[in-house]
């Protein structure tokens, strides 16, 4: 669970961020009048509650198994992960969207724009500053992996869900300072408007992009493809084992699910073939220990 650990302290870093930055630019957008800025309001306090709900995923997660759930409920952060997905962002996205084409027919001109930019330039650096901490763990995890491919085949959802918000963030205040600037400019607030929708179609998209990767873990996704090679050639290198008939693989939260059937070198008893699968397991166990649950099977075919 130290991974988890980990995200959790990233999550509480982006939600007191998050939680500041809120409060500013509500202030700003009130004080203004800002279209872009109360898109950027709304959504800096979507993802308030996105994190609020990731770190209940997490808590919920960490129970342990009972009668009802015999694997426990690792997968319960990919149903909070796929609900901040479609739910929160996708209602932020829509709501930027309403206020944007909203604001475009009242055309009310922009009040004491400075504040905005102060207020958005000084979001954008918090916005930077929780996303490099969320990017250094990342980082420390994906290894060789480009950052393209970590996000394609990323197992752990709630990272996922916190780098794609803060990603998100930071090209949404970008958006939004052009978009005051622009009509600080040009003095036609229909640029304020455009920033508003152009805030929303970007939480719509990281919405759908952030679903659909999740979906796949909450449907039941196999371990990282590189974990699953190390445990095929670490079972292969085992004495015991003949051949490795076939190896399942099951990604459960922070823990990892294992069958494996294999044909077993010859044993001249049922004890010493039962003995050589239990060394079997408790070497895998020691090797990765993120395999909680193992269930080995002697076979002679596929």
């Amino acid at each position: 669970m130290a991974g988890h650990d980990d995200s959790t302290t990233t999550i509480f870093f982006a939600l007191g961020a998050n939680a500041l930055i809120a409060t500013a630019k509500g202030i700003a957008a009130w004080v203004t009048g800002s279209s872009a800025m109360i898109a950027e309001a709304v959504h800096s306090v979507a993802d308030c509650g996105n994190q609020g709900l990731l770190l209940l995923g997490l808590n919920r997660s960490a129970r342990p198994p009972d009668a009802d759930y015999p694997l426990g409920h690792g997968r319960a952060i990919y149903f909070w992960s796929f609900i901040v997905a479609l739910m929160l962002f996708s209602m932020g996205g829509m709501f930027s969207i309403y206020e944007g084409i909203h604001k475009m027919d009242s055309g009310r001109p922009l009040e004491d724009p400075w504040i905005a930019i102060a207020v958005l330039a000084l979001s954008l650096v918090a916005e930077s500053v929780s996303l490099w901490k969320a990017l250094t763990q990342v980082n420390a995890l994906r290894g060789t992996q480009s950052l393209w491919r970590w996000f394609r085949e990323t197992r752990r959802s709630e990272l996922l869900v916190v780098v794609g918000e803060d990603i998100a963030a930071t090209l949404g205040l970008s958006l939004a300072l052009l978009a005051v600037g622009a009509t600080m400019l040009t003095g036609n607030p229909v640029y304020d408007s455009l920033g508003s929708l152009a805030i929303g179609v970007l939480l719509l998209v990281v919405a759908v992009f952030v679903g659909i990767e999740v979906k796949a873990l909450l449907v039941g996704q196999s371990a990282d493809p590189a974990l699953q090679e190390e445990i095929w050639r670490f079972l292969m290198a085992r004495e015991e084992i003949a051949e490795v008939l076939n190896l399942i693989t099951l990604q459960n939260g922070a823990d990892v699910v294992v069958a494996v059937k294999a044909r077993m070198t010859e044993s001249d008893s049922a004890p010493v073939l039962i003995a050589a699968i239990n060394r079997c397991e408790r070497t895998l166990r020691a090797a990765f220990p993120q395999v909680r649950w193992l269930f080995f099977e002697p076979d002679t075919e596929k």
